[in-house]
């Protein structure tokens, strides 16, 4: 069951559109999982891969990246990979062909909030799996889900966090590496000069060791 439609730009993590509901057969409230979206789309960059599956306690995220833009949805677990990414597909489709042209010059979060009657209107043909249609998106070679990356949500949540400190560690390393160069520079012109005072210093002393011996 499709519990959850989110879709975020990737460069700055920014919320475009989003819809959902409470789980009214458990009364669980999809708040806490919203926010974890919302971080998630904040890790996120052009090196994070196209499609992923992230396990987040009894639910599971699932992503797809496309065009700058990440569309994703919070399933059970028990929802089959096959209907989730071609629901994902279909929201794309539509979405780049609406708004493909706009998604980078917003900065109003949900911009595109209006997106969210399409949404409803997908996610109750994905509803039913038994629906003929969804069989045949299950049947049919859509996507080689398999073979799409599963990720526990804090493992990707500390490697945020591993990431920050690395890129921490890496200014300072950086900035160590800009100052032990400054001070190589000055050492190095201290011995430059050093030396020239040294033969300067012996050149007068050779002179005046030939003005009171020779003269």
């Amino acid at each position: 069951m499709v519990l959850m439609t989110m879709i975020a730009r990737v460069a700055d993590g920014l919320p475009l559109a989003a819809s959902m509901q409470e789980d009214e057969q458990s009364g669980r409230s999809l708040v806490d999982y919203q926010n974890q979206a919302k971080m998630l789309f904040r890790k996120l960059n052009d090196q994070s891969p196209p499609k992923c599956s992230i396990e987040t306690g009894p639910l599971i995220f699932h992503y797809l990246i496309e065009g700058g833009v990440c569309y994703l949805v919070l399933c059970e677990k028990g929802y089959a990979k096959r209907l989730a990414f071609g629901y994902l597909e279909e929201l794309q489709q539509e979405f780049y062909e609406q708004y493909s042209r706009r998604v980078s010059t917003v900065s109003r979060p949900y911009s595109f909030i209006e997106f969210d009657t399409f949404i409803q209107k997908t996610k109750k043909s994905y509803t039913d799996t038994r629906a003929r249609r969804n069989m045949a998106n299950i049947n049919t070679e859509l996507q080689d889900v398999q073979r799409i990356m599963v990720q526990n949500i804090d493992d990707v949540m500390q490697r945020g966090v591993a990431l920050s400190e690395l890129d921490s560690k890496a200014s300072n390393l950086s900035h160590l590496s800009q100052k032990y160069r400054q001070d190589a520079k000055y050492l190095n012109l201290r011995s430059r000069n050093a030396k020239i005072a040294a033969v300067v210093t012996l050149v007068v002393v050779f002179l005046v060791y030939l003005r009171y011996w020779w003269f």
